[in-house]
């Protein structure tokens, strides 16, 4: 069973609070939910829409044909009835005209009427999240107002629902997170709200700079400091962070970056979906200093993956790169699985106050002293080196990668980050195994072989290019020629995305 549903009205209306009170009852129920969240760039007005995918086994993306559609103005019925299915159902606005902010709260009720949910459960949602008796009595009157067209039993399964931006959030507190850097800036900024609202339970500081140059540059004197340190942004200010990438670099000061994607280039698209900044993860920054790079796909991957990420930047005293999306950071998935057990993330170097520490953004010898020296300079670069091929043999350890599906399929399928969900819902029955990227750099050498073991290779990104599959040809000689590549500022729905891989 699986029912895509959408929900649509103008910004500030509440549309997400549709998604929370139903998401939250199904999930209570046994029933896995995804919640896709689409709107411009504006304040109030305009047209958003939230997709909410509901099934009674995993399920991490939406479809393109829908099953209903709660519509809270004229405009989100105009714009997608022609996407309703043939026995589809809408339910509009009408009768619920003058209950103000509860209109969305009756909807929410008449939703769950048609879903063949309790009254009880409904009435007892609403009043946990408003405390309010018009709530209550709005949500009452939208639940009467329709008919059950579905009946959806209870499951026996413990579901658990997070957005992939608390998932980053949470990834750094289990690193022992001591500050937090960011100007906001969309998909990112979640992460910053996140942050700030858990410094009280767990002690970390949360810090809004001037702008990202500040952010970068304040981060790496706070990680100098001793600080285990995070600092969050988008593309456009990542491209202003990255001369305070090259002084990471020289300097050996441990960083982590959490860098969310969105449309390009300049100010692109600001709230909606690209894979478009792979490349300036791997290459930002002037000179060449290791990093590393990971790609997380799902909360549960970004808790992992961002724990991972500052355990190798403090035991290498190197660059970490969180590279998420739009898709990644803003969606909400739901789960009956738990992260692994983090990494205890240690600080083992000097530190100020400990004894005296330099650090320059020169080149300099053993004691920090600035250099021109042509034979230290050498062996600073080879020092450098050396240190990458440490990383990489100590990032084996991690999931570097991950095999879903048939695994003995010689049909492969190869993506990274945000793809994951819509390939996984779009592979189900399919003669196909799925090689999920997790580590951009280093690059796993498992890679190789399975692409040596594959007859069919299907490369699948949300960018113009195919900006993966160039990295694995870099890495192991291997060019993917097929290739579905969606670049409208638009993730992948699991119905089209099976149909194109259907066509190959």
């Amino acid at each position: 069973m699986r029912l895509n549903i959408l929900i649509g009205g103008k910004a500030g209306q509440g549309i997400n609070k549709i998604s929370e009170i139903v998401s939250k009852v199904m999930n209570e129920y046994g029933y896995f939910t995804f919640n896709y969240r689409d709107y411009p760039s504006l304040i109030r007005g305009g047209h958003n829409f939230n997709i909410l995918s509901i099934s009674d086994e995993h399920v991490a993306s939406y479809e393109s044909k829908l099953d209903g559609v709660v519509a809270m103005d004229d405009k989100t019925i105009e714009l997608h009835k022609k996407q309703l299915k043939k026995d589809g159902f809408i339910i509009t606005f009408k009768g619920f005209e003058n209950l103000g902010r509860n209109l969305n709260v009756a909807q929410s009720g008449a939703l769950m009427k048609v879903l063949g949910l309790n009254k009880q459960v409904l009435i007892s949602e609403v009043e946990n999240q408003f405390h309010n008796q018009e709530s209550n009595k709005a949500a009452e009157l939208g639940f009467n107002s329709q008919k059950e067209k579905f009946k959806l039993q209870k499951l026996d399964n413990k579901i658990k629902k997070i957005v992939g931006n608390a998932g980053i959030a949470q990834g750094a507190i289990n690193s022992g997170l001591n500050v937090y850097l960011a100007y906001p800036m969309t998909p990112a900024t979640g992460v910053l709200h996140e942050l700030a609202g858990s410094q009280e339970k767990y002690g970390h500081l949360v810090f809004q700079a001037e702008n990202e140059i500040a952010v970068v540059n304040a981060g790496i004197g706070a990680s100098f400091s001793g600080a285990k340190t995070m600092v969050g942004t988008s593309g456009g200010g990542f491209d202003l962070m990255t001369e305070g990438l090259s002084l990471q670099g020289m300097s050996e000061i441990p960083l982590v970056v959490y860098l969310a994607s969105r449309p390009g280039p300049a100010t692109g698209i600001p709230t909606y979906q690209m894979q478009g900044d792979l490349d300036i993860a791997l290459r930002s920054g002037h000179g060449e200093f290791p990093r590393v790079v990971v790609c997380p796909g799902d909360p549960i991957e970004a808790i992992e993956k961002t724990n991972e990420a500052f355990y190798l930047s403090e035991k290498f005293r190197c660059l970490s790169i969180v590279l998420g999306d739009k898709h990644l950071a803003e969606s909400e998935f739901s789960f009956n699985e738990s992260p692994n057990k983090p990494l205890k993330v240690k600080i083992k170097r000097k530190v100020p106050g400990e004894a005296i520490v330099k650090a320059s953004s020169y080149e300099h010898d053993k004691h920090g002293n600035t250099i021109e020296n042509a034979k230290i300079a050498r062996k600073n670069g080879e020092k450098r080196l050396k240190r990458y091929e440490k990383i990489k043999k100590a990032c084996k350890k991690f999931e570097m990668i991950k095999i879903h599906g048939n695994l003995k399929s010689k049909n492969l399928i190869v993506g990274w980050g945000s793809t994951k969900g819509a390939i996984l819902d779009a592979i189900k029955g399919l003669d196909y195994k799925f090689l999920q990227v997790l580590y951009a750099k280093p690059v796993s050498d498992e890679i190789r072989e399975e692409l040596k073991k594959a007859e069919k290779i299907i490369l699948i990104e949300n960018n113009l290019t195919g900006l993966m599959g160039r990295i694995i040809r870099e890495k192991t000689g291997i060019s993917i020629k097929n290739r579905i590549l969606k670049y409208d500022a638009r993730p992948f729905t699991s119905d089209e995305l099976k149909e194109e891989i259907l066509k190959i």
